[in-house]
């Protein structure tokens, strides 16, 4: 729980602190790169719970982490809203408290696997994890400052700064989604305060949708009749308008913004060039899930696609969460296997065999698979 301002003494052992907790993240995660920090979480960690744990999370930043002072923290809203508003940490704790738990996906996740290759972070496969998320509804907000009929979207900005002539990191996200009612501005993550490598001390959360709309750090909320003009908006998160032939150069004006996560699943485990024995009994795990849309199967082949089987799906479910899929195979001849899973999600999406190339390397979720062999 939020207990007001922080003194001096307590900011400058906070940011000590932040340096030890960095320190001891980088032990665990895979470093994509130093700073600004991208950290990519192994598959064997994402492996072990349905809530992925806040130092296991995986990291994305597009600029350094920033150093947030409560005592001068603030939050502005301003643009086209009847009654610009500009609010402290006590202001956003006396609105409604609510929560969600959400899977966040970079848009880049599985960058690696673009053939031809494309240029940026080379994601594998763990750039995901789902956390429960508490903070207040960004349209209760949006409603005190009076949002004007001539809105059409927010433009979010975070304390995150740009060094030298790298361009600011501004978002923006149409006036519907930002006054859907499971949109948040979060303080808490998996139940204490979010860590500043996360977005501390308040950050947006836009459930389905990819990572890179959940401004972290978020310091003003502009409502505008335009999208953002800058370059995270103009050239960055935006997939061609139709399919194109791996390698083509796409002109910007057939691109659009990629919004919402499509239908994914991933193996946790086995690991690939696994091995196991004639008889014994090996469980196949992993997560699905498909933003806005629910999982509503997950089907895992032995036999290299050729038959596929229903997977159990665990209990733990929320509406923008993923869902673990277990299935138990017991081989009965030696040999080297792949083994594939398909998710299939409530909009009758579902995987497909081969990617849908576009050059930024977005939208990676074909079929996973991962090898398995097989000892007499």
């Amino acid at each position: 729980m939020w207990s007001g301002p922080i003194n001096r003494r307590e900011f400058i052992l906070s940011g000590a602190g932040f340096l030890f907790q960095i320190g001891r993240i980088k032990e665990s995660l895979i470093i994509r790169s130093e700073v600004p920090a991208d950290f990519e979480t192994p598959i064997p960690l994402l492996d072990r719970q349905w809530l992925t744990p806040n130092d296991l999370h995986f990291i994305r930043c597009h600029l350094p982490i920033p150093r947030v002072d409560l005592n001068t923290w603030n939050l502005t809203i301003d643009g086209e809203v009847q009654q610009p508003l500009k609010l402290e940490m006590q202001d956003i704790h006396r609105f409604r408290e609510t929560n969600q738990t959400v899977t966040l996906e970079c848009s880049g996740n599985g960058r690696v696997y673009s053939d031809p290759p494309v240029p940026g972070l080379q994601w594998e496969k763990g750039a995901v994890g789902t956390a429960r998320w508490a903070g207040i509804l960004l349209r209760d907000v949006l409603n005190q400052a009076g949002v004007k009929p001539t809105a059409r979207h927010i433009i979010m900005n975070g304390a995150d700064v740009p060094p030298g002539s790298v361009p600011d990191f501004v978002r923006s996200i149409p006036i519907e989604k930002a006054m859907h009612p499971d949109t948040i501005l979060a303080y808490h993550m998996n139940g204490v305060d979010i860590p500043i490598e996360h977005g501390f001390p308040l950050r947006l959360v836009v459930p389905g949708w990819e990572a890179a709309s959940s401004t972290k750090w978020i310091v003003n909320i502009r409502v505008s009749e335009t999208e953002a003009d800058g370059y995270f908006m103009r050239n960055a998160y935006r997939i061609p308008n139709r399919p194109v032939a791996p390698g083509t150069a796409v002109d910007p004006k057939d691109m659009i913004p990629y919004t919402a996560l499509d239908v994914k699943s991933v193996f946790t485990s086995p690991l690939e060039d696994s091995t196991t024995r004639i008889g014994s009994s090996i469980e196949l795990r992993g997560f699905a899930w498909a933003g806005v849309a629910d999982i509503t199967r997950v089907h895992v082949s032995t036999d290299f696609g050729r038959t596929w089987t229903a997977a159990t799906l665990d209990a733990d479910k929320a509406k923008y969460a993923w869902r673990r899929f277990r299935h138990v195979w017991k081989p009965t001849q030696p040999g080297s296997y792949i083994a594939m899973s398909r998710a299939t999600d409530s909009q009758g999406r579902t995987q497909p065999i081969a990617a849908r190339w576009n050059p930024a390397g977005y939208l990676y979720n074909v079929i996973d698979k991962v090898r398995i062999n097989v000892q007499g």
